[in-house]
């Protein structure tokens, strides 16, 4: 049975702590997946819709990015893929009186747990200037109001139009379109926050901002090395590729500050045997200090290099570039300074050497463990070293392998959703439109927050998202935010970001991935591409939520007409009466795509994009080779009586979106607000486990930021590190705590001290 929102948000006050599970997924999974979607669909439709998930015929799951494969399993999901899918089907509806119920301070009093568990927002909803509440609105106002204050804006410029990783290839491909159509780059997107350095390292090293293996590929490998990742959690279908890889006789390497359940057994609910006992997935546990993993991955070169026989000296000769001054850097690393940057033993590096000089065929899987640091993008180049040196990428069972997390995040940028476009992609789209595309790079996520901070920017539309809860130094964030003229969101459900909004706001509500797509033309499907960029279809079969909802793509063309009125000639409308009209085009603008629309018809699983360094060990860098490169090995300094903070999600958790206040697997329950402490650091900081801290962190400039009333929990992390989960400790990031080059928040690497609390 469909069970109601909470009236009221839980109290959190006294979290239940429990010790950490061992394994993950099993009868509790399926017992917790099946309870979470009975109470937001109930039988019928739970039934009816998590069997379309993943299917050849049914919808991409609006959760991560993993891939499957071309036989699909009749369950093709896993438990936060349902819980996700669930929150998007459910039965409940936010409706106009449920904004006259609640002003706009009321909903900012709100978690985001509660405000996600309020259901589907049914009808376009405007908060006018000076106004308390939201209040319908019809779709005709709603785009009026756009095009008022975009058309009155000073510069293009001076709008932002942000996209989060559930946007589809067609509604992406239209956004992009529409900004450089009005004249501006400013196309932030939520990879500026997660995959921005993995994009920047491998651009630069192998040519393609991607990773190079599918999942055939983890499937022969010899040995996995998972670095900064939690699939168990974050990417839990990757735990079958796992299981099926050790089936195979691969070996595997988790390097992580946190010991992980998922990465430890994986009683796999698809199988009886897996069911009730599960299989051991981690070889050897490298437990790692936060930021520590360019050092050791520049140590394993440097033995590599020390080993006989050791290095492909042909495919470095044949397809590198920057070999020898890569050799210099590695030789002159030492044992002292890597152990310190690591907190691992020397026989625990060796040990991991002797694993990699006994494969013949290596990935490295890696998540925001690695990408959210000051040294992200050398520490990933490092990655690309280490793989180079023995000829693993080009060849079955090797290469890279960053792990993307939102649906569509890596489609939306093989887009053109991208502030630094590439002069090829502006001169293909001004060629197919006819149109004149800024040339000039526009603003980042932070790029963006500093804007409107600053009074450069003064529209900002989201097309899907968190923006104010996925973003970092809340209350920086948040006071740009409210200095806009109008902030938009395209929306199927209530979040933090609609209680934070400029003078003017409007809430745009859309389908999801889940509901049933008609137009003009007929049903229609959209696309996305998954991790190891494989493009496929993706059809909803409910009914939307309500009969006011357009499409992410309808909304962008009507959005474009009422902005750029009759001097447009790009085709809008035929664009939202028929998807593979959009796709048609796509075809002849972006490369891989040709015959869009017929090979999509020919392979209902979908198809693979080209990728010259997987396919052909070919590399589009500057050099015509693979770079190897030589940045110094950089790992945080902590002070003394300071701890190293990474946010994290919990179990209950995908991104921004809040399913529950447990994380199972850690053994936390009924709250959130706790921060994991190793119990010698905890005791020589002086709290006892259930004390309360003050989370303040500390920056270089002597700046300080709080949160407080964290429940410490003495718990089995890396001496000096500590862990909390995030939006609630976004607030200690710095906006300019950022990495090099990609300028990616630096979330998991935020020294801190803790204060004994006063708010528990």
């Amino acid at each position: 049975m469909v069970s109601k929102p909470p009236a009221g948000d839980p109290v959190q006050d006294a979290p239940q702590v429990a010790a950490p599970q061992h394994a993950a997924a099993g009868l509790p999974a399926v017992a917790h997946t099946l309870r979470i979607a009975q109470a937001q669909m109930g039988v019928r439709r739970t039934a009816r819709t998590l069997l379309k998930v993943n299917q050849k015929d049914g919808f991409d799951c609006p959760g991560c990015a993993w891939p499957e494969g071309d036989k699909r399993h009749v369950a093709e999901f896993c438990e936060n893929g349902a819980k996700a899918v669930a929150e998007e089907a459910t039965l409940r509806r936010v409706t106009p009186e449920f904004f006259a119920a609640h002003p706009v301070a009321d909903l900012a009093t709100r978690s985001g747990y509660w405000l996600g568990q309020q259901g589907r927002i049914t009808e376009p909803m405007y908060l006018a200037e000076g106004s308390e509440r939201y209040e319908a609105v019809s779709w005709e106002r709603a785009f009026a109001i756009l095009a008022e204050e975009l058309t009155a804006l000073s510069s293009p410029d001076e709008a932002l139009f942000y996209t989060s990783g559930r946007t589809s290839n067609e509604a992406a491909f239209l956004l992009q379109l529409f900004a450089r159509e009005f004249g501006t780059n400013n196309l932030p997107d939520c990879s500026n926050m997660c995959h921005e350095s993995s994009g920047s390292a491998l651009n630069e090293t192998i040519g393609i901002g991607k990773g190079s293996v599918s999942l055939e590929d983890l499937h022969q490998a010899d040995l996995i090395v998972v670095a900064g990742q939690n699939p168990g959690t974050n990417h839990p279908r990757m735990l079958s590729a796992l299981e099926k890889a050790k089936a195979a006789g691969a070996r595997i390497i988790s390097v992580n500050p946190l010991p992980e359940a998922g990465l430890e057994r994986f009683k796999n609910p698809q199988t009886p045997v897996g069911m009730l006992k599960g299989a051991a997935l981690t070889d050897l546990f490298l437990q790692i200090r936060i930021g520590g993993d360019q050092a050791l991955f520049r140590l394993l070169n440097k033995l590599v290099l020390e080993t006989p026989g050791a290095v492909d000296e042909e495919f470095v000769a044949a397809h590198t570039h920057g070999y020898e001054e890569f050799a210099a850097a590695a030789k002159a690393a030492g044992w002292d300074e890597t152990l310190a940057a690591t907190g691992l033993s020397r026989a625990e590096i060796e040990r991991a050497l002797e694993m990699v000089l006994a494969s013949e065929r290596t990935i490295v899987c890696w998540a925001m463990g690695l990408t959210q640091h000051k040294h992200a993008v050398p520490t990933i180049r490092e990655v690309v070293n280490f793989l180079l040196l023995r000829g693993n990428i080009g060849r079955p069972g090797a290469g890279v392998c960053p792990v993307r997390g939102h649906s569509n995040v890596q489609g939306d940028r093989t887009m053109g959703i991208f502030e630094r476009p590439s002069a090829a992609f502006l001169d293909a789209l001004d060629k197919e439109f006819g149109i004149v595309s800024p040339r000039h790079h526009g603003f980042d996520v932070v790029r963006s927050i500093e804007a409107l901070r600053d009074g450069e920017a003064k529209v900002f539309f989201a097309m899907g998202g968190n923006f104010v809860g996925a973003t970092p130094d809340t209350e920086v964030t948040e006071a740009a935010m409210r200095k806009a003229r109008l902030t938009v969101h395209v929306s199927t459900k209530l979040n933090r970001s609609h209680a934070v909004t400029g003078r003017r706001a409007l809430i745009l509500p859309t389908l999801g991935r889940t509901d049933k797509d008609v137009q003009k033309s007929g049903k229609q499907f959209v696309t996305v591409e998954d991790s190891m960029g494989l493009v496929h279809a993706s059809r909803g079969n409910l009914p939307p939520a309500g009969p006011r909802l357009l499409s992410e793509p309808a909304i962008v063309a009507r959005m474009a007409r009422a902005v750029l009125g009759e001097g447009s000639a790009t085709p809008w409308e035929a664009f939202e009466a028929d998807y593979a009209v959009i796709r048609d085009r796509i075809a002849r603008v972006i490369p891989g795509f040709e015959d869009f629309n017929a090979r999509l018809a020919a392979n209902p699983g979908g198809f693979a994009l080209p990728h010259a360094p997987r396919d052909e060990r070919r590399f589009p860098t500057a050099t015509g080779k693979a770079n190897f490169t030589a940045a110094p090995v950089e790992y945080p300094r902590v002070p003394e009586g300071r701890l190293l903070l990474q946010t994290l999600r919990s179990h209950d958790q995908y991104n921004t979106t809040i399913y529950g206040l447990d994380d199972r697997y850690r053994g936390i329950r009924n709250g959130r607000r706790v921060v994991l402490v190793h119990p010698q650091d905890a005791a020589e900081l002086g709290f006892a486990d259930g004390a309360y801290a003050d989370l303040v962190s500390e920056w270089t400039d002597g700046s300080e930021r709080r949160a407080p009333g964290f429940r410490v929990v003495h718990y089995p992390t890396t001496r000096g590190c500590a862990a909390a989960y995030y939006p609630e400790t976004n607030v200690l990031v710095p906006l300019e705590s950022t990495a090099d080059i990609s300028n990616t928040p630096a979330s998991k690497s935020v020294i801190v001290r803790l204060e004994e609390s006063t708010s528990a």
